[in-house]
């Protein structure tokens, strides 16, 4: 029997200096202004930071809810993508289709930020593309001449981070810093964590019984840590396995706002998000939950009804908030 080899899984080779190359072409769509019949959103592609070049894709709903004929303010969603660190993007057909379906059904303005890849950018390249997402929110707020669609339709007071695997990886560590931060007007109202990635030298029972997952086997999530951990460190370190925190952690981590965490048992990484919400709980944290009993690592991508369980967990967070 030959070894599992999670390079040829990905379809990826890793050349010097942490070039990579990925062979698979995932389909990408085109932000569009120009609504057609039946749309539910019009987007637009902005750059937020031209040395790194960080950029975002911004969702505007076409039909906007009103009050007495004056159009309500939507919350703002800042979103990070799945991807293990080092796939997709904000143009690739998953997340475009998923911030869309988010945008019109909350309904919401949807921000998808474009951060840069590891392992060409390790940890905590990705934070810091994150941390420049929110500080270009919070700018839009304040100059006159920001970005429309935030300053004609956004509300400010009402944004939320929302980050699935990785993505949620970020949520967790971008929302500390943010939290941490001068950010008025802006203000985060919650912070969204769909099956967050986090790891450990230690196997968990999940990790062991889904050894094989068809999406994630063990090697595949092993690889995906070695690429995108600055080099040198081990699966404790903090940004892989925040459980082992310390006490000035700690502190950070009880001035969070309010937390949602959703996964599901079919998830080889379940066992970690569960050990997180007794850690946010055991630390300070205001934190909800959601674990479905089936379902798999990112199933509401091609599941249509854990799609729309999903919606609709988060509309009721949001409207919570």
């Amino acid at each position: 029997m030959s070894k599992f080899d999670p390079y040829a899984h990905l379809d990826i080779a890793i050349g010097p200096d942490d070039i990579v190359t990925r062979r698979l072409k995932f389909p990408t769509i085109k932000a569009n202004l120009n609504v057609d019949p039946g749309d539910p959103t019009v987007s637009k592609d902005l750059t937020i930071n031209v040395e790194t070049k960080t950029w975002v894709r911004v969702f505007l709903p076409t039909k906007l809810p009103s009050n007495d004929n004056i159009v309500a303010r939507l919350p703002i969603i800042v979103y990070f993508h799945h991807g293990g660190w080092f796939l997709f993007g904000a143009d690739d057909s998953y997340t475009h289709k998923e911030c869309s379906r988010i945008a019109s059904n909350i309904p919401a303005i949807v921000i998808s930020v474009n951060y840069r890849l590891a392992p060409e950018n390790r940890l905590p390249a990705q934070y810091h593309d994150a941390m420049d997402a929110i500080c270009w929110v919070k700018n839009q707020a304040t100059n006159p001449k920001g970005e429309q669609w935030l300053r004609d339709y956004g509300d400010f007071s009402r944004c939320y981070l929302y980050g699935c695997g990785n993505g949620g990886n970020m949520v967790f560590f971008v929302g500390i810093k943010a939290c941490a931060s001068q950010l008025e007007p802006m203000n985060i109202a919650g912070m969204i964590m769909n099956q967050p990635l986090f790891g450990g030298e230690e196997r968990t029972k999940s990790e062991l019984n889904h050894a094989a997952d068809e999406i994630l086997p063990l090697p595949v999530l092993d690889l995906m840590w070695d690429l995108a951990l600055p080099k040198g460190v081990d699966r404790n370190h903090w940004y892989c396995n925040p459980m082992m925190v310390m006490g000035p952690q700690k502190g950070m981590i009880c001035r969070l706002q309010k937390c949602l965490v959703m996964g599901s048992f079919g998830d080889p990484t379940i066992d970690r998000q569960q050990e997180f919400v007794t850690m946010l709980a055991t630390c300070g944290a205001h934190v909800k939950t959601w674990f479905d009993d089936v379902g798999s690592h990112n199933a509401h991508l091609w599941d249509s009804r854990r799609a729309t369980l999903l919606l609709s967990i988060l509309q009721e967070f949001i409207i919570g908030c």
